[in-house]
């Protein structure tokens, strides 16, 4: 155990760079991106001190140029999961045990790793593989990963710091003890970030995990399992295996020692994990713990005051930044009327300077959709708006695969506040507007309270800062992260810890103390100086 009271390096957050014409950083990334082009990439599965290829292996192909093939996986069958399972049961022997400073160090190398000599690479696999601009790859898979892991080691020592009070006879102290068992980590292509936070914060905290990372962000998944080797994080702690979902989760989840989950994705994948762990229940040696972050129909509401021009940038940004593929997206507004043409004019102008391309072109705003199943959706309920009587279509609606799934920034404008695309999750660069009149301020709030099972983000504009409270309090349950006069996306680590209720995961707050409070089993200690030798209480007295 280690011999003194030790403070960690406080946290700050990453400063973004700019990767304006000219930097360093712009070239180097630009010549990590080549190099992920020039090189066949085999990922493989990593299990222990293993690095295991299969026969059954997935390709890579970037989603911006779907022709091009710049890498395979291996994917896991059954004999690789049970192995997976088996070693990190093993490794949790040492780790659960090693003193937490160590474990702490670990993490914080691995940030400096990531801040340091694995910035570009990490980047640039972020761009190739989910196709994010450099500004989207640097946010995600350079700065937030590297305030998850630091603000992550400064969260563990104020949660080991909550003690118990104790008097002249009795000391009393709280340990944080890992979880019995394994963790299953599911991570999805859109934030490389949440990758690799997911098993690194159950690690963190003492647990071992078994990782199964999305098909579509395998070559930022490699990087990550690069810089946890290199920051020495000890063989078997986190396993990182691609299988088939349905044969992995039933394998992992019918396991004695599955100790919780730690899930990001949609929501009908995450109600059937939740559903499965009910089912088998009977077999656990422990309570699983279930934390999840999932869908989000997220929205911004436009109050009479609001400033025209901001509102356009909160929709461009907040709907179209990394093609609205954000769980935190801008999918549906409500604008008041009389601010309407402005917003529309604004918007308009705005839209019509964006463009659209691969990311190894860095003048481009936006890039393609990360697959075939997510363009074809896509294309479909924009067909539908340009027929139904209900909608318009009034910017983009335009879309080409022939090279990359390629979708224009969509702007549908409905007189029907329960219209499909006000209410169903799309995952794209579409967002559905609802004008109202501005008398109907209070049944506009109350709309957008009832009109989707969701609750992640949202965001309100007004320049009354009456509207502002009034908003606050009756959109209190339907967003766990609410923003007043700004986009509903960006959160950043320490700052705006993020997760949603309702339809939207467990709110446990990714980026804070919550989430890590998940993956410890508290242990009361209490040690007597003086232990009583006579049952008899003094009332017993005569």
């Amino acid at each position: 155990m280690g011999k003194g009271f030790f403070n960690v390096p406080v946290a700050v957050n990453e400063p973004i760079l700019s990767y304006a014409p000219g930097t360093h950083e712009r070239e180097e990334v630009l010549r990590a991106y080549q190099e992920f082009y020039a090189t066949q990439t085999a990922v493989p599965l990593y299990i222990g001190d293993e690095e295991i290829t299969t026969k059954d292996t997935g390709e890579i192909r970037p989603p911006h140029d779907h022709q091009n093939v710049v890498g395979t996986y291996s994917r896991a069958g059954k004999k690789e999961v049970k192995k997976a399972i088996k070693v990190a049961l093993e490794a949790r022997k040492e780790w659960s045990k090693l003193p937490w400073e160590q474990r702490a160090g670990i993490f914080l190398k691995a940030a400096e790793l990531i801040a340091g000599p694995y910035r570009a690479r990490i980047n640039a696999a972020t761009m190739v593989n989910q196709s994010k601009t450099v500004f989207q790859a640097e946010i995600d898979a350079a700065c937030e990963l590297i305030d998850f892991l630091r603000f992550n080691v400064e969260y563990m020592t104020e949660i080991y710091a909550e003690q118990p009070e104790s008097t002249s006879g009795a000391w009393n102290r709280l340990e944080y003890r890992p979880l019995e068992g394994f963790i299953y980590c599911i991570s999805p292509f859109n934030f490389t970030a949440i990758a690799g936070n997911l098993p690194a914060s159950a690690a963190l905290m003492g647990n071992v995990t078994v990782w199964k990372p999305s098909d579509h962000q395998m070559l930022s998944a490699n990087v990550i399992m690069e810089v946890f080797k290199e920051a020495g994080v000890p063989d078997g702690v986190i396993n990182m295996v691609n299988a088939d979902p349905v044969m992995m989760t039933k394998e992992v989840l019918g396991h004695e020692d599955f100790a919780g989950v730690h899930f990001t994705g949609s929501t009908t994948v995450f109600k059937g994990l939740w559903e499965q762990i009910g089912k088998n229940i009977h077999k656990y040696k422990t309570y699983p713990r279930i934390v999840g972050e999932t869908g989000g129909k997220d929205f911004i509401v436009a109050h009479k005051t609001a400033i025209p021009q901001q509102v356009a940038t909160a929709i461009t940004r907040g709907a179209f930044e990394f093609q609205g593929q954000k769980c935190s997206a801008a999918s549906r507004a409500y604008i008041s009327e009389s601010i309407w043409a402005d917003v529309k004019e604004a918007l308009g102008k705005d839209l019509e300077s964006i463009t659209m391309g691969s990311p190894g072109d860095m003048s481009n705003f936006m890039t393609a959709v990360i697959h075939e199943g997510s363009f074809d959706k896509l294309a479909k309920y924009i067909d539908a708006a340009k027929k139904s009587k209900k909608a318009e279509v009034i910017f983009g609606g335009g879309y080409d695969k022939s090279e990359g799934y390629f979708i224009e920034p969509t702007v549908i404008v409905t007189t029907d506040p329960n219209y499909e695309t006000m209410e169903t999750e799309l995952f794209g660069p579409v967002i559905t507007i609802y004008v109202y009149k501005d008398k109907n301020w209070e049944e506009t709030l109350k709309l957008v309270d009832e009109t989707s099972i969701y609750a992640l983000t949202g965001a309100v504009l007004s320049q009354d800062r009456y509207a502002l409270s009034q908003a606050t309090d009756a959109l209190q349950n339907c967003a766990g992260n609410f923003y007043l006069n700004d986009k509903p996306t960006g959160a950043v680590v320490g700052q705006q810890p993020f997760g949603g209720a309702r339809a939207s995961g467990t709110n446990d707050k990714a980026g804070s103390k919550l989430n890590l409070l998940r993956w410890v089993s508290p242990r009361m200690i209490k040690e007597t100086f003086v232990t009583p030798t006579d049952y008899r209480y003094p009332f017993l007295g005569e």
